[in-house]
């Protein structure tokens, strides 16, 4: 038996019946009012959509059920000998409301492990593939070659009631999220290291495999990636990636094309792109200053100098948070326990003290504090993966757990096809013409 899955059903039924209910009694309760501001500003901050398994607090930051990251830290069942938590029980939290045991945990990663064989023709798609391609496209590349495997897309064919869409979409979902670790290191591998690949070492979790698999032995980097996984797993549901694949799946499409529709979206520079720029940046900072370590002075002005040449320092300044991302101190924290005398980790740190004084003393954002990637690079770096096109793949890997999760619950609640109003530039203008005629 499935427990994950009845847990899952259980709850699902119980959250659609009273989602019902709330409609049928609510429907017609204003929650808001749009400006106009917000209409030709990306509709940001429009409550809008229904997403359960996490939630974006402007002074604590991501909330996966309730928990904050320095309580999942400490909540979450853990790798023998590893500090940090392993991202199979995340998962369970998200998808089902409740801390996991370790049974639990060790059910899913046999879970997982059982499901993650690739299809064969997966590999030979990548290996078409110019070797200089973006390691991005060819991840979204290789979810959308695994769409011949979707159990959704077969039961769906064959007539299925709307009520049952959840189940495969759920089996999709674990399939997907155990092949990925397998195709993201193929990649990697492909890429960076002449295709010699390694093979997959079941006798370990989601992310030591992953680990493993990389090729990355030095000490520590299996905790690293269970902590990396488990952090980016989620954003809410309003940020690009995650409106995207429940955008797409709201289509019924299944959850290898919505997700590799959120990974494009993923990959823009403005989002997920942005822990490969700052590591960019600061490769160049160092190159321009000519050494690994800088003083604050010399950081200072080159960030000043950045600044004035009309460019943002990236990493720093967020649209919502309001104060440093708890991801950005759980990589901290991480450092500062199993990283010493790391020139490229010490020049984040003085970066995270010089940054934001200058920008709050511009006025620059109302946030001037780092995010996640203002310091997730510099680790990987300090592992030995230089190579920063892969990174945004890593965070793929990452979020797929809390799109996938979310995308169960969006079937499982019977959420609708997205189709917001859009309007033309010339009804704004009449608008706001028949508005100055009522003042």
């Amino acid at each position: 038996m499935d427990r994950l899955k009845e847990k899952f059903k259980d709850k699902a039924i119980a959250l659609f019946t009273e989602l019902k209910q709330t409609r049928k009694e609510h429907g017609d309760t204003k929650v808001g009012e749009v400006t106009l501001a917000q209409m030709l500003g990306g509709m940001r901050g429009v409550k809008s959509m229904l997403y359960e398994t996490s939630q974006l607090d402007p002074f604590e930051g991501i909330r996966f059920r309730g928990y904050s990251i320095p309580q999942l830290r400490k909540m979450l069942p853990k790798a023998p000998g590893c500090k940090e938590p392993l991202p199979e029980g995340l998962f369970w939290l998200i998808l089902v409301d409740e801390i996991p045991t370790e049974e639990d945990v060790k059910w899913v990663t046999e879970q997982w492990k059982r499901r993650s064989v690739v299809p064969e023709h997966t590999f030979k798609v990548l290996d078409s593939l110019p070797v200089d391609t973006h390691p991005m496209t060819q991840f979204t590349i290789a979810i959308s070659s695994m769409q011949t495997e979707s159990l959704f897309a077969r039961r769906y064919a064959e007539g299925l009631n709307k009520s049952e869409y959840w189940d495969p979409v759920y089996e999709d979902t674990m399939n997907l999220i155990a092949r990925l670790p397998r195709v993201a290191a193929y990649i990697y591998r492909r890429t960076y290291h002449n295709s010699d690949h390694i093979n997959p070492d079941i006798s370990l979790d989601w992310a030591g495999n992953f680990a493993h698999m990389l090729g990355i032995k030095k000490p520590g980097f299996k905790s690293l990636m269970r902590l990396y996984l488990t952090i980016h797993a989620d954003h809410e549901g309003g940020n690009a990636s995650a409106h995207t694949t429940q955008l797409v799946g709201s289509t019924l499409s299944d959850s290898y094309l919505s997700l590799s529709a959120g990974m494009d979206a993923l990959a823009g520079p403005l989002h997920g792109l942005a822990n490969q720029e700052v590591i960019k940046w600061v490769f160049r900072m160092i190159d321009t200053l000519g050494t690994r370590q800088p003083t604050k002075e010399q950081i200072a002005d080159y960030v000043h100098n950045t600044l004035a040449a009309g460019k943002v320092i990236p990493g720093y300044g967020h649209a919502v948070l309001r104060q440093p991302d708890p991801r950005f101190m759980a990589q901290k924290a991480f450092a500062e326990e199993y990283i010493h005398n790391s020139d490229i980790v010490e020049v984040i740190w003085k970066i995270f003290e010089v940054v934001p004084p200058i920008l709050k003393d511009l006025g620059k954002v109302k946030n001037p504090w780092p995010n996640v990637d203002a310091h997730s690079g510099a680790l990987l770096v300090h592992y030995g993966m230089t190579e920063y096109s892969f990174y945004t793949v890593l965070f793929g890997v990452s979020r797929a757990m809390g799109v996938l999760a979310s995308l169960c619950w969006a079937r499982a609640l019977g959420l609708p096809l997205e189709r917001p109003k859009s309007v033309t530039f010339e009804w704004v203008k009449d608008f706001l013409k028949e508005e100055k005629v009522e003042a």
